[in-house]
């Protein structure tokens, strides 16, 4: 099968293909280039045309797998939470998590007390769970609770930039879109 005829029959289903997974047109048709150089270059290495629309498909499987690990996200929350002791090390983080402990104030009673324990004091979720006389699992799941809704208050508050390895770069009061700054700006320092 020649090139043009392959960019004919597969352009537009690869566009819509990888438009279910990418929602940015521009970047999608950034990556259908992408796969038609990478049928290009390797057309040769395909052995039996008779496959070649699950080839393509898995080229093109790849080349979005590539983009989403290419991708450098500016604005990143940790999924673990980092420990106080931990946070005095850095002056960014050290100003953050003066925003931290008010927000847990805001987290319903068994949240706030998973939170708490767990992030703020140090217990092991194990003991956690003895503590609070539950399951293990169901600790652990109140803990991830509690963590989600205490990072959506963070974001909805706090504009945190971070670096690719997770440590905090910038941060400052996010405006909402009546101009006006998070309801916990009084207690935040993300000011």
């Amino acid at each position: 099968m020649e090139l043009e005829d392959i960019y004919k029959q597969f352009h537009k289903p690869l566009m819509v293909f990888i438009m279910k997974r990418v929602s940015n047109p521009n970047i999608a048709e950034d990556i259908v280039q992408d796969v038609f150089t990478k049928i290009t270059a390797s057309i040769t290495s395909l052995k039996e045309e008779e496959k070649i629309r699950s080839w393509i498909y898995n080229i093109t499987r790849n080349a979005i797998i590539d983009y989403y690990r290419s991708k450098k996200p500016t604005t990143v929350f940790p999924s673990e939470l980092v420990d106080v002791n931990q946070l005095e090390n850095h002056d960014l983080s050290k100003e953050l998590s003066a925003c931290i402990r008010p927000m847990v104030n805001q987290l319903r009673h068994k949240y706030k007390e998973a939170i708490e324990l767990t992030e703020l004091q140090g217990m092991s979720q194990k003991e956690l769970s003895r503590h609070l006389g539950m399951s293990f699992s169901g600790a652990k799941s109140r803990v991830q609770r509690g963590r989600l809704k205490l990072k959506e208050l963070l974001i909805a508050c706090c504009h945190i930039e971070a670096d690719s390895y997770g440590n905090i770069i910038d941060f400052h009061n996010e405006i909402n879109v009546s101009g006006d700054s998070c309801k916990h700006s009084n207690d935040c320092a993300c000011k």
